[in-house]
């Protein structure tokens, strides 16, 4: 079989979200161009994946058979799934959700902006967003399944860069290694005191006999708790956020507690039950509106960290560690790491997010941005300061400055060879169709073009 792309193209069936909704082409004239037993793909499916890769700009842009045959493969794995008992618990599915359309409320800052964005009820959205991710999420479990033993040696990688012809040696971009400090917009005093106003209001419209759960129904903004009454079940001791966990353990069976902040928004939390190690409660979550959070406190907190740094007052990683609300790059001193190969080294091309981009195309190396206004990966309203702390120049790649990308190009096909080899194997045990329109592609002959 032919080199395809088997893992890049499969991860592209792990980032459903806001672009799988939007992902429709008026053009396409849609049917059903492969089917794996009970399991389909549709043309508009393959054409939304190949216009992602055009449109993202990377290089070698797989085909349209290689793209198909990833879309097939991950139809096998959910097929095997069912047979082999490969299960993925609702409550992940509908956790993983909980994710999604709160990243989607941070983006567009409200339910009512996502519904005229899309022209579709959060209902018929999450019912879209919900079969998606079951399927990622069992994809994914097989995936683990069949790669999860494999490794990489260093060895392996040093006979993997001896067998790269010398003039076929990649030549990479400049790279640079850059650090953020990022401050979250605050919520303002009035909203503040507007949403504990409201929870104040649910607590004591409880008291006074009305039911909790339902209360939560019709006013909790957790849309994947809301629907069950504000029902989160049984959560172990250090699982929820500190805020939220010290609250919820102070309070007797049924009691309520008093509204509660943390950086999901407020609550009013109910304690259901105690079992050993775990506890049970439901609570009522209210947002802040995300277009109206207050960024001047952040801006100045951060001018005066840079000027700190600027005077060699306070070390940029030290400062990092102590202030950074940045969760992921806090322990690490703020330095980013390519999303990609996990390095420090990020390269200085297309690839690169556009606004890290353009702000250090106007920096010096050794400098500190001012404060400048950010959106995290999560969607939230931050503030952030970049530290341009190194630029490499362009070099054709060597175990030296480069094992750790050659390390994940060899890891990467190793794993491509262990799923082409399941693959071969697990195609006998399920039913295949592919229209005639693809059969060039001789998908099912070992010989993806």
């Amino acid at each position: 079989m032919k080199k395809k792309l088997y893992l890049l193209s499969i991860m592209m069936l792990f980032t459903v979200g806001v672009q799988s909704l939007k992902a429709q082409n008026p053009l396409v004239i849609d049917k059903i161009i492969a089917k794996v037993d009970n399991h389909y793909i549709l043309k508009s499916e393959l054409e939304a994946q190949y216009q992602q890769y055009l449109q993202s700009g990377q290089a070698n842009t797989p085909t349209r058979c290689q793209l198909l045959e990833s879309l097939i493969i991950g139809k096998v794995m959910l097929a095997k799934a069912e047979i082999d008992s490969v299960l993925v618990e609702d409550k992940r599915v509908e956790s993983e959700l909980s994710a999604r359309m709160e990243q989607m409320e941070q983006q567009f800052g409200s339910t009512k902006n996502i519904v005229e964005a899309y022209g579709k009820t959060i209902a018929s959205l999450k019912d879209e967003l919900r079969s998606a991710i079951k399927e990622q999420l069992t994809t994914r479990k097989m995936q683990d399944k069949i790669t999860g033993d494999v490794k990489i040696t260093p060895k392996e990688v040093r006979k993997f860069f001896e067998s790269i012809p010398k003039d076929s040696l990649p030549y990479l971009p400049s790279e640079v290694a850059v650090g953020h400090i990022v401050r979250l917009a605050k919520v303002t005093r009035a909203q503040k005191d507007e949403l504990l106003k409201r929870l104040l209001d649910f607590k004591k419209r409880v008291e006074n006999g009305e039911d909790f759960a339902e209360l939560a129904k019709i006013h909790s903004e957790d849309l994947g708790s809301g629907k069950r009454g504000g029902d989160l079940g049984f959560a172990k001791r250090g699982q929820m956020v500190a805020p939220f966990e010290a609250a919820a353990l102070k309070l007797k069976p049924n009691q309520i507690s008093d509204v509660v902040e943390s950086e999901f928004g407020f609550h009013l939390i109910q304690l259901l039950e105690v079992r050993g190690q775990e506890y049970h409660a439901r609570h009522i979550l209210l947002r802040p509106d995300y277009q109206r959070l207050d960024l001047t406190e952040p801006t100045h907190f951060l001018d005066s960290i840079r000027v700190l740094v600027q005077r060699d007052s306070l070390k940029f990683e030290k400062a990092a560690k102590l202030h950074s609300e940045d969760k992921a790059t806090q322990d690490a001193g703020g330095m980013l790491l390519d999303p990609n190969t996990r390095a420090l080294k990020m390269p200085l091309d297309g690839t690169m997010e556009s606004g890290l981009y353009f702000t250090l195309d106007s920096m010096t190396v050794g400098t500190l941005s001012k404060p400048i206004p950010y959106r995290t990966e999560d969607g939230r309203t931050a503030v952030r300061l970049l530290f341009y702390k190194a630029k490499y120049p362009p070099h054709f790649a060597n175990m030296e400055d480069d094992f750790q990308k050659l390390a994940m190009i060899a890891l990467s096909r190793k794993r491509n060879n262990a799923i082409e080899e399941w693959f071969s194997k697990a195609k006998e045990d399920v039913f295949i169709y592919v229209s005639d329109e693809y059969k060039d592609c001789k998908i099912l002959k070992g010989g993806g073009q």
